[in-house]
């Protein structure tokens, strides 16, 4: 039983939530409910990332230390609906168990975690009907404007089940009985719609809690502003060196955090000081960073703030943050390297979605 203090509770779901919408509403949900539920989906359609294995766990633990259930939606109709992984249904669900074996290792509270599959009610008709209400209520420009969940934009040729996903994905909210939406910033628009829509169908206005969306590892060049330039900006499976793995291998680390983008002094939209704010003092109490006597010698950090300030101040000079990143980040990686070496089962289905991926 959770006695927090509900201003704890808030301040710990702040901590999750780049933007809430809104606060207010989530007060009165924590005050109305013991037990809330909070849902995130995450398409199988390849190897998991960091911000989908560590960062995500954080955030669900932060959630769940706050009295939440949490649900994690494995959207293998989405994926499929999404053509990834060339379509393949059995491929598709093959990677949605990899995704599961990672999530095991990252210290997620997998006690409060329950995994629900998209394929184990796509046979309900009052899932469908949801759907079909969501649908028959919007005009397919205002449904067009979502399609940036799938990592699509209005100006891209879409599939005809590519129309149908931010309906299906707003009637998930319900269907799983969701109270809050935690999702990242770059789905924030089909859960707007969710609010939108949930009180004219008969469900309930879902509280939006968007978390941060972390930096790809390399410079993106792009005219964009704000929140958009932040979406555009976030790590892809597509662009392999934009991203850490959590099957990425030691030396494979260091590679890609050596070639990373950080230029000296520069604070906003350093991916290297992102890794350090969003995941590795969220797992450490402190960063040691380790240089020559002749470079100001090893310097511990009891915090991410200092961090970026001597960054800032040309204190700390990118290459001594990138070693000391890469280093944090192998100890990290270490217990879901070793389980998909010594797990058999784990094993076959990295395998297999790695295989996947090279014939594609």
């Amino acid at each position: 039983m959770n006695f927090m203090d509900l201003e704890k509770k808030i301040g710990l779901v702040k901590e999750v939530g780049e933007e809430i919408i809104t606060e207010e509403e989530l007060r009165a949900l924590l005050e109305k409910k013991k037990t809330p539920v909070a849902y995130d989906g995450f398409e199988p359609s390849g190897q998991i990332h960091i911000a989908q294995g560590i960062m995500r766990a954080v955030n669900i633990n932060k959630m769940t230390k706050a009295g939440f259930k949490f649900k994690i939606l494995v959207a293998d109709w989405f994926a499929w609906a999404n053509n990834k992984m060339g379509g393949n249904l059995e491929t598709i669900q093959t990677a949605g168990e990899y995704m599961i074996e990672v999530w095991k290792t990252t210290g997620m509270d997998l006690d409060n975690v329950e995994f629900v599959w998209a394929n184990g009610y796509m046979g309900d008709k009052n899932y469908w009907k949801t759907v079909m209400n969501i649908a028959t209520k919007n005009t397919v420009n205002r449904i067009l404007r979502c399609s940036q969940i799938m990592g699509r934009n209005e100006a891209e040729s879409l599939h005809a089940s590519q129309i149908l996903y931010p309906c299906m994905q707003c009637a998930d909210i319900f269907y799983l009985k969701a109270d809050v939406a935690q999702l990242g910033m770059d789905q924030r628009k089909v859960n707007v719609l969710a609010r939108e829509i949930g009180e004219k169908l008969g469900y309930w206005k879902p509280v939006v809690v968007s978390h941060h969306m972390l930096a790809g590892l390399k410079e993106v060049k792009t005219e964009a502003q704000g929140a958009e330039r932040s979406i555009e900006m976030k790590m892809s499976k597509s662009i392999p060196d934009s991203a850490i793995f959590m099957t990425d291998g030691e030396e494979e680390v260091k590679r890609k955090i050596s070639k990373a983008f950080c230029p000296e002094k520069a604070v906003l939209e350093n991916p290297i000081l992102e890794y350090n704010k969003y995941i590795i003092f969220e797992k450490f109490k402190k960063v040691k960073i380790e240089r020559p006597a002749k470079f100001g010698g090893d310097v511990t950090y009891n915090s991410y703030t200092e961090m970026e300030n001597d960054f800032a101040q040309g204190k700390l000079h990118p290459l001594d943050l990138k070693n000391a990143t890469a280093a944090s980040i192998n100890k990290i990686l270490e217990p879901t390297r070793k389980h998909f070496e010594k797990n058999k089962k784990a094993k076959e289905l990295y395998e297999a979605v790695r295989d996947a991926a090279i014939t594609r």
